[in-house]
């Protein structure tokens, strides 16, 4: 009982003036364009009066055929009346599309603009505690929803709005007893109309959300298709998907049934108000206290009236639904960025930097998994230059010393230091851009290898990208194929092996040209042949460069300048292979143990 109150609370809250206020700053899109829609709501107004028009003339005709006409006008004129409302309608209506169209087109161009632009700024933490698809149907879904209450259903509610307000301003200048009669029902309509929207924009967002889940079945079973068919889990997937989208229809029914008891009850009451006001204007043109043709026309504007009431309930219920969409987008783009946008051939801040790091009782556990310290008071240094390794099992917290140095996230004690300044003090980007990484598993873009490649830098000349490529001992391989460096790599670089894949993220590193490089595991899922030419492409990128490198083949980092062991977020040894591998009882010499007999 208390959570269906708290609902209700909830909804109440949702739909609050304030509530109102906020989703309207989504409008400051359409400042840019404001004069498109200023012209199109002036043509919108003035497009409903002259359609306003047509009822109280085809009155005026029916009155000149009885010869009880108002107006000087012959039939044949009105004919011609009506030919002359008709094109101005036809072209304003035109021009008034035109013009919202252009303010829609272009002013949700920019809230995707501006909403992929809060989401690419993001920390790290974002979209950990957050499912793509869920982020994508924020910038999909959402922004569609918006886009139809700009384009269609705005202007359509202020055209319904117009007609509504001029048709009873002419009713009650026409037949001021019939109009009261009518509008007896108006009110209760209103009431019921904003009631209903709050429970209708309630089960919008839910419905919204639920697709948004529905997205994120298809976003992750396809990216992890090759994992789909291998474990068969084709109908698993395909019974979660038809699941999730069994509770988008059951929310999308009761959405809709709401809607229909809010459409019987306005048809009913404008039903029973149009035959209860044609009886009462037929009692009044056989008193002889009103002409045929004026009945005739408050006839028209009595349906005119009655579809704008029913209009503006639907739209105003479709305005509430589209509030949720509003609301969410309005979330993202209140959010802080963690970095601002710099275009590179701008420069923006630029660093030269030596590459001392220092870790100083370093502590931090990752923001979503507080309760779980993954290093504990850590300390090590990396003298500029110079090649350091860290090693240890699974979850130790290697890769987490990584994402330090590329300061994803804040620690939460001790400090770190590069070229002896706070690594919190550098500006974000500055630093990254004095950073390069090549992962265990390499991520490609769907483009060419000249496109992959130059993500390093993309000042960079041809010839620049061809010159990496021989560093990285992969211009070989490119040289081979017909189309060279404009070879399609297909979808997460699929179309290469993942020696090729790994020596084009090489090459992507070289061409950064950076001053700190981290390799983490980059040769960890490589074939022995592959693994020596990548392995001597690494040896040239780290040439004169500060490296880390995420070791989980020892043989591959018997030449650094120091090896750091990490049991369960503590370093327990550091010191060279040889002098690691001497220490009987030793962490480092155990791990070098367990993998020679593994090779034999």
């Amino acid at each position: 009982m208390s959570n269906t109150s708290d609902d209700e609370k909830e909804a109440g809250k949702k739909f609050s003036w304030d509530t109102v206020k906020e989703a309207a700053q989504v409008y400051r899109f359409i400042k840019p364009y404001r004069a498109y829609f200023l012209v199109g709501l002036l043509l919108l107004v003035i497009s409903s009066l002259v359609f306003m028009v047509f009822p109280g003339a085809a009155g005026e005709m029916a009155n000149a055929a009885n010869g009880n006409s108002r107006l000087p006008y012959s039939v044949s004129q009105y004919g011609l009346l009506f030919l002359v409302i008709l094109i101005l309608q036809g072209g304003f209506s035109y021009l008034r599309t035109l013009f919202f169209a252009i303010v829609s087109e272009k002013g949700m161009a920019d809230v995707r603009k501006a909403l992929y632009n809060k989401l690419i700024t993001q920390p790290v933490q974002f979209y950990e505690e957050r499912r793509i698809g869920e982020i994508t149907s924020r910038i999909t879904a959402d922004v569609e929803q918006l886009q139809g209450a700009f384009s269609i259903t705005l202007a359509e509610f202020l055209r319904q709005l117009v007609i509504l307000v001029s048709g009873i301003g002419i009713l009650a200048w026409l037949a001021p007893k019939l109009s009261l009669i009518m509008l007896l029902s108006f009110p209760v309509i209103v009431v019921l109309a904003m009631v209903f929207g709050r429970y209708i924009r309630k089960l919008s967002k839910k419905r919204q959300d639920t697709l948004a889940a529905t997205n994120v079945i298809v976003e992750e079973s396809l990216q992890s298709f090759a994992a789909v068919k291998s474990f068969t889990n084709e109908y698993f997937e395909s019974v979660r998907y038809a699941n999730s989208v069994g509770e988008i229809v059951q929310i999308s029914l009761k959405f809709a049934k709401i809607r229909g008891l809010f459409f019987i009850f306005i048809i009913t009451v404008l039903f029973g108000g149009i035959f209860f006001v044609l009886w009462r204007g037929a009692l009044f043109v056989e008193q002889g206290t009103m002409q045929v043709g004026d009945l005739f026309s408050f006839i028209i504007y009595t349906g005119l009236i009655g579809g704008a009431i029913a209009s503006i309930g639907n739209l105003y219920t479709s305005l509430a639904g589209a509030m949720g969409a509003t609301e969410r987008i309005l979330e993202i783009l209140g959010r802080d960025q963690e970095v601002e946008l710099v275009d590179e051939f701008a420069r923006g801040e630029s660093l030269d930097i030596k590459g001392d790091i220092v870790f100083k009782n370093v502590s931090f556990a990752y923001p979503t998994r507080t309760d779980m310290q993954v290093l504990k008071d850590v300390s090590f240094e990396v003298s500029a230059g110079h090649k350091i390794a860290l090693v240890g099992a699974s979850g130790s917290g290697k890769s987490t010393i990584a994402k330090l140095i590329m300061h994803f996230y804040q620690v939460n004690g001790g400090e770190i230091s590069i070229d002896q300044k706070a690594i919190s003090d550098y500006n974000i980007t500055a630093l990254r851009k004095r950073i390069a990484v090549v992962p265990q598993e390499v991520i490609l873009f769907g483009g060419t290898i000249y496109e992959n490649i130059l993500y390093g830098r993309h000042s960079a000349t041809e010839e620049e990208i061809i010159e990496a490529a021989k560093k990285a001992n992969a211009w070989d391989f490119i040289s081979s194929f017909p189309e060279k460096l404009n070879t399609i790599v297909g979808e997460r670089g699929i179309k290469l092996s993942g020696g090729q894949r790994q020596r084009v993220a090489i090459a992507r590193a070289i061409l950064r040209d950076p001053d700190i490089l981290i390799l983490d595991e980059a040769t960890s899922s490589l074939d022995a042949e592959a693994e020596k030419v990548v392995q001597d492409a690494l040896n040239k990128l780290m040439e004169g460069r500060t490296s880390v490198i995420i070791a989980h083949r020892l043989s591959t980092i018997r030449d650094v300048d120091c090896i750091y062991v990490l049991e369960e977020g503590r370093i327990v040894e550091q010191g060279t292979h040889q002098e690691l591998a001497a220490l009987d009882h030793g962490a480092y010499s155990h791990l070098a143990r367990l993998q020679f007999e593994t090779l034999n």
